[in-house]
């Protein structure tokens, strides 16, 4: 098995809202709560959904766009040979790691300044960074477009002269020109036709292999992230409720949550039906979150168990690692 790149442990990272006249009431928002993962060199590890599951606001806490509450993310360094927090390394150790975490965001028209044209947006990171000189800097952004089919002379362009699936691949340049390990992808192709996913979701395979990358996938679309991912885990309300290889999950997952995902993903195929799973209810409020099991309310399983006590993500007894590798899942069913 491939060395462990980043190791995050028990990370949450909660908003807080105040109320009342005076605004002297306080309530946090748990957007993310005590997730662990553990993401391997070269694989893709793919993060699913629904909305409001703290995908997107965990995919920034990994990159350090938002600052934990609690909990550690370790990046391998290669020069002790061993894992080190990010969160309490030196300020020079840490803009330098800063470097090897990047991400590429949703929406790509957001994503670049409208008043500054491409290369300023590939030149300014790399600037910052004391990446070589300016004809260096320009050498490596031009490398990057003809790295996802765009013409060096586009360089001089603006935003608004490009469309959406262009826009993409350029942010996705301007990431590799860092030389990063890890690229967290926060629903990169969703804003794009289903064309253009297809072509941008098979040049981010090419990518990979070319430059040994390490991905993390967010996205809302189970058929896109197990197409892209070797692993997949479900999270819900802010917790990871299901951590599986790419083809297990495809095959049948263990979760109700899990279940009735997949049960909404259509068969591209003619006359093909589905027993779709209705969720009941609407998804309970991060800043008041059930006791117990976070989806019991919604869960057609329901037991008394999953009213009082929160169930552990554990190994799943009857998988093994020879015939489908670890699943993982946090359910009293399965205890």
């Amino acid at each position: 098995m491939s060395r462990v790149v980043l190791d995050v442990k028990n990370l949450s990272k909660y908003f807080p809202i105040k109320k009342g006249k005076l605004g002297t009431k306080k309530e946090m928002v748990r957007a993310v709560d005590n997730v662990s993962l553990r993401i391997y060199e070269g694989e893709t590890l793919g993060i699913v959904g629904e909305s409001g599951c703290g995908k997107t606001t965990l995919g920034k806490c990994l990159v350090r766009l938002l600052m934990p509450t609690a909990g550690e993310i370790s990046l391998w360094d290669e020069g002790s040979g061993q894992l080190k927090n990010v969160l309490k390394l030196s300020r020079k150790e840490s803009f330098a790691a800063r470097r090897r975490l990047q991400i590429v965001f949703q929406d790509p028209y957001s994503a670049l300044n409208p008043m500054k044209n491409v290369l300023t947006a590939f030149d300014e990171p790399m600037r910052i960074h004391g990446l070589g000189d300016k004809a260096e800097r320009f050498e490596i952004a031009s490398r990057m477009m003809l790295e996802v089919n765009l013409r060096p002379e586009y360089l001089s362009r603006y935003p608004h002269e490009f469309s959406g699936g262009q826009l993409q691949r350029i942010c996705i340049a301007k990431s590799l020109a860092m030389s990063p390990e890890v690229i967290v992808c926060d629903e990169p192709v969703s804003a794009l036709d289903v064309s253009i996913q297809a072509q941008t979701l098979n040049l981010m395979r090419r990518l990979q292999r070319d430059f040994n990358l390490t991905y993390v996938f967010i996205a809302h679309d189970l058929s896109v992230v197990q197409y892209m991912s070797n692993r997949v885990a479900v999270m819900y309300l802010g917790q990871v409720v299901e951590l599986a290889p790419s083809r297990a999950l495809s095959d049948g997952g263990l979760h109700p949550y899990t279940q009735a995902l997949l049960s909404a993903v259509p068969i591209p195929r003619l006359g093909a039906r589905k027993d779709r799973i209705l969720l009941e209810g609407d998804v309970p409020s991060p800043a008041n979150p059930p006791s117990g099991c976070r989806f019991h309310p919604r869960c057609r399983y329901c037991m008394e168990i999953c009213r009082r006590e929160i169930p552990k993500l554990q190994l799943h007894s009857d998988t093994t690692p020879e015939k489908t590798g670890e699943h993982w899942v946090a359910c009293h069913l399965y205890d």
